[in-house]
Formats: structure tokens, sequence, C-alpha cells
């Protein structure tokens, strides 16, 4: 089983000092069309973590205990990753529900939609 938050949660999250990390995994040019604006927000696309592995992770990231929260489109790429980095011992990572496509839905239609 997957941990997931809803997109609810990521709202109250981004409205919070919380210390995390909002691990972005979608692809470069998928950013331009939808994006979070957060000083949290890090990008590591799915087809460079598939290739380079958890070494292209941020120092932050790379901490096996770090708040990371992983968005992709609709949930379903980030629900892979959030799986994978948990099998690698990560420990506290969670699959946003619905990815950008619902938190732009139910939360904030500026980030953009595709």
């Amino acid at each position: 089983m997957i941990p997931e938050i809803a997109v609810e949660e990521l709202a109250k999250k981004l409205k919070s000092q919380d210390q995390f990390i909002l691990l972005d995994v979608r692809e470069l040019d998928e950013l331009d069309r939808a994006k979070i604006t957060d000083t949290r927000l890090e990008v590591a696309p799915m087809s460079r973590l598939a290739r380079e592995g958890v070494k292209m992770l941020s120092e932050s990231a790379s901490k096996k205990d770090a708040a990371i929260l992983v968005l992709c489109h609709h949930g379903n790429r980030s629900a892979q990753v959030t799986g994978w980095l948990a099998r690698q011992g990560w420990t506290n990572v969670f699959n946003v529900r619905g990815g950008i496509d619902e938190y732009a839905r139910k939360i904030d239609r500026s980030v953009g939609m595709y």
C-alpha cells in the first residue's frame, strides 16, 4: 500500500511553515503547463530518476527521514516513485493522490491545467 495524502492536505501544508519537500516528478515540459510555486518545490523528473537513481535527488531529499510529498499530473507516476523511494528506505514519503490535476480542479485553478 502506497502512503498518500489528499490535495486538501497538501493545500494546508503549503499554507503552513512545515518543513517538507514537494517533489514534482513530471517532465520539464509539463512544468510549463501547470506548476505549484513554493520554495519547498523540487523537480526530479521520473525519467531522470529511472536513469540516475537516488543520486539525482537534492541533498535534503536524499535524507531517508525527510518529509517528501511526491506529485505528478494525475498521481500515477508519483505513486510509483513514492513506492520506489519507500522500498529504498525512505520512511516519510507520501503520494499526492490525484496529482496537480486534482489540485487545480479542487484547490487552485491558477496553477494551470492540461
